[in-house]
């Protein structure tokens, strides 16, 4: 995050995880510019390389081995990820408008985010697999994969499209899918390829040798050729090309040429007829110089540049340069495409063809070749240093406006304790008017008031639970920080049984220019409202003051009858109950393992997405099931939280480590040493276990003393209803849900928790 000495004066949003960016990503990192903060916006975490996707389709490589960890190779860059939905370009606010949060303001942008398929044709759009975009196709694929396993009889399938996309994927696709069938016992001649072109030559791009050879090994391996034949029109089952022929297809994959997305056309940004971005010899957009693109998305201006992943990787170099040049008002410099490139095609099976102009080769040595290629681009995104983003260079001073520059000597000075720390008014005051909190009829005066305090109504037969939690950012979207700082906060009170009412906000933010520190307290605040609007929780006022870090928290008021009908306590455990724990542990692990590089990005996402559950429904589960004592899970860990409960509840508690719902990467993040700064203190609890040999070496033993954010809910829940309980709470989204132990009566051991296997 930005911090006073190195505050954050202009930013570069990249649109996309493709070559150029990830490339641009890994660079940048070694020679960053000071002030300038990189913000990657993508959808998925993991981007896959295109020259091993069909080596990976085929079966010779693992996903890991073929996908680009964005989340990860950004930290690394000390870039902020957010993972969202691009929807549009409001160039004349300057802002990336995103799927379901707020936009994200730029000084410049780049978008890098591929093609989308050209399913013109009717009944495409319905009934194909369109191979583009590349990021989407894995999920696709591993549909089709299982649909094979499961199918019994023939089945047909059809590949749209013959050129070396086409083509290439169809024999990667054909040997995986025969070798499936044979290892299932089954005939993989129950399999029938077609490849459908509409030119008489397959490859068209490609030499006679190249093509020839290609048509000779379709041949060999039974695909049929349908030459000559555009198709134009695709039913369930069925496709028709030009002639009038009608063919039968159990399943089309559309690989044809592809277009720009939608969302561009809206941005009043030069487009070529495919709708891709026209941009000038530097990469910038040729009717909006804060606007730069890169890979399948740019469109060249002196000649068509075939898609190709290798123009999008040479791009990249060119593309970093000119975004600091811009924001240094220096001139810019032309990138200049090769005019020949060696295309490395493989066949299905571990060999591969060599085409560059008139050159051809062909065997097992081109495939080794392409291998090493391959692996060694793949190679610079693995085993990321760990200080690669602390790299100090010296580099001129960004242009600023005087406004901008009397700010950031602000920013920079001694800063004032007391009230002298606040956040500015106008800051304030444009950030509050942004925020729409969900009205409440409780709420007689609050935040739309303006007054010095909030005056709320208490509905008759209530009494209040209050509850506060505050910390500072471990994540470098502020929005989803906001979203789990509040999930946090509210955890207390739905762990106690009450419904939430109303909260306090405390926020601090590091001093920088206000537009930058505007931005980060709306983006927080927006994840924020988002959970507390969905939990009928009003925000009612807060604080907000400079800080060295990003730091969020709430103070949280609820309600719950006044005969406490309802009320869950840690004190409330039975013997004979079951203990339900709702949701995985992990997330401290996984965290520290995230800040060394050490995670891989899925594993994070699945932390972050837990963190960002709610436990309302989860506590309203429990209470219907006949739950009496409930706690969440925070930082002093499972076991602190267990203690917690056995003590007031004068019981014993019997836990089975395997039976311990983990977060996916977490033991083997905490094996490995990646462990949070309170594990050491958490652990001094272990004396209160009792436990055989056979639970020292398991690997869920660490985690029983992990710190959690925003976890699940622990309780005890009558042996009889947790069979019930847990339906209900897997229905209502809180799938890894489980039975955990059970209450003991109270028996003369020193220590009250029993640890089994």
């Amino acid at each position: 995050m930005q911090t006073p000495e190195n505050p954050v004066v202009r930013d570069i949003v990249l649109v996309g995880g493709g070559h150029s960016h990830a490339v641009l990503l890994r660079r940048w990192a070694m020679r960053p510019l000071p002030g300038v903060r990189l913000t990657l916006i993508c959808r998925d975490t993991h981007t896959p390389y295109s020259g091993m996707l069909p080596g990976h389709i085929a079966g010779h490589y693992s996903f890991e081995q073929v996908h680009i960890d964005l989340r990860t190779l950004a930290q690394a860059a000390g870039a902020r990820f957010f993972r969202s939905e691009v929807i549009a370009l409001d160039r004349s606010a300057g802002q990336v408008v995103c799927e379901g949060r707020p936009p994200v303001p730029y000084d410049r942008v780049s978008i890098n985010i591929g093609a989308t398929p050209r399913l013109g044709v009717p009944g495409a759009a319905s009934h194909a697999l369109p191979v583009k975009p590349i990021d989407r196709f894995h999920q696709r694929w591993l549909e089709l994969l299982a649909r094979v396993r499961t199918h019994s009889g023939k089945l047909r399938l059809a590949v749209v499209g013959a050129g070396a996309g086409g083509v290439e994927l169809l024999l990667a696709m054909q040997w995986r899918l025969r070798a499936e069938l044979k290892a299932l016992s089954r005939d993989p001649d129950a399999l029938e390829f077609h490849l459908y072109s509409s030119t008489a030559q397959i490859l068209p791009s490609h030499n006679a040798r190249v093509q020839r050879h290609f048509t000779q090994v379709l041949r060999q391996r039974g695909v049929q050729l349908h030459t000559a034949q555009a198709v134009t029109q695709v039913w369930a089952g069925c496709l028709q090309t030009a002639s009038g022929q009608v063919f039968d297809a159990d399943a089309v994959i559309w690989v044809t040429q592809a277009t720009g997305a939608p969302w561009l056309r809206e941005t009043g940004l030069a487009l070529d007829e495919a709708g891709f971005i026209r941009v000038n010899e530097n990469l910038q957009s040729i009717s909006d110089e804060r606007v730069f693109a890169a890979g399948d998305v740019a469109s060249w201006p002196h000649a068509q540049l075939e898609k190709a992943g290798v123009f999008a990787v040479r791009q990249a170099m060119p593309l970093m340069d000119n975004l600091r040049r811009s924001l240094l008002a220096q001139p810019l410099r032309p990138y200049r495409p090769q005019r020949r490139w060696l295309a490395l095609i493989s066949t299905g099976d571990a060999n591969a063809v060599a085409s560059r102009g008139r050159f051809f080769a062909q065997g097992p040595w081109v495939w080794r070749w392409k291998d090493w290629i391959d692996r060694r681009f793949m190679a610079q995104f693995e085993q990321l240093p760990a200080a690669m983003a602390q790299t100090s260079v010296q580099a001129p001073a960004l242009p600023l406006e005087d406004v901008e520059r009397e700010q950031l000597l602000s920013a920079q000075a001694m800063r004032c304790g007391g009230c002298g720390a606040k956040v500015s008014a106008s800051v304030l005051a444009r950030v509050l008017a942004r925020l729409q909190p969900r009205p409440s009829s409780d709420v007689l005066l609050g935040l739309s008031a303006g007054d010095d305090a909030a005056v709320l109504r208490l509905p008759p037969g209530q009494v209040l639970v209050q509850s506060v939690d505050f910390f500072r950012a471990f994540i470098d979207d502020p929005y989803v920080f906001g979203r789990i700082a509040a999930n946090h906060a509210l955890g207390d009170v739905f762990a106690m049984g009450a419904q939430a009412h109303s909260a306090l906000a405390l926020a601090t933010v590091p001093p920088g220019l206000e537009s930058r520190t505007e931005d980060l307290l709306l983006q927080m605040m927006s994840g924020a409202l988002s959970v507390l609007d969905a939990a009928d929780c009003a925000l009612v006022g807060g604080h907000t003051g400079e800080g060295q870090e990003l730091a969020l928290g709430f103070s949280v008021n609820g309600l719950i009858p006044q005969d406490l009908q309802g009320l869950m306590s840690k004190a409330g455990l039975q013997p004979g109950d079951s203990l339900i724990l709702t949701k995985p542990i992990g997330t401290g692990t996984l965290l520290v393992a995230h800040q060394k590089l050490r995670a891989r990005g899925h594993w994070i996402d699945a932390a972050l997405q837990t963190m960002m559950q709610s436990s309302q429904q989860a506590a309203q589960v429990l209470r219907a099931h006949g739950a009496r004592a409930c706690t969440d899970l925070t930082g002093f860990g499972l076991l602190g939280h267990l203690l917690e409960m056995s003590r007031p509840s004068g019981v014993d508690l019997r836990l089975q480590l395997s039976a311990l719902p983990v977060l996916e990467g977490a033991a083997e993040s905490a094996a490995a040493g990646h462990l949070s700064s309170l594990h050491a203190s958490n652990a001094q609890m272990a004396s209160a276990l009792q436990s055989s040999a056979a639970c020292a070496g398991h690997p869920h033993l660490p985690l029983l003393f992990d710190p959690q954010t925003a976890g699940g809910l622990l309780a005890g829940v009558p042996a009889a209803q947790s069979a019930a309980c847990l339906r209900a709470l897997h229905a209502q989204g809180y799938t890894q849900a489980c039975v955990i132990g059970q209450v003991l009566a109270r028996s003369a051991a020193p220590q009250p928790v029993q640890l089994v296997v």
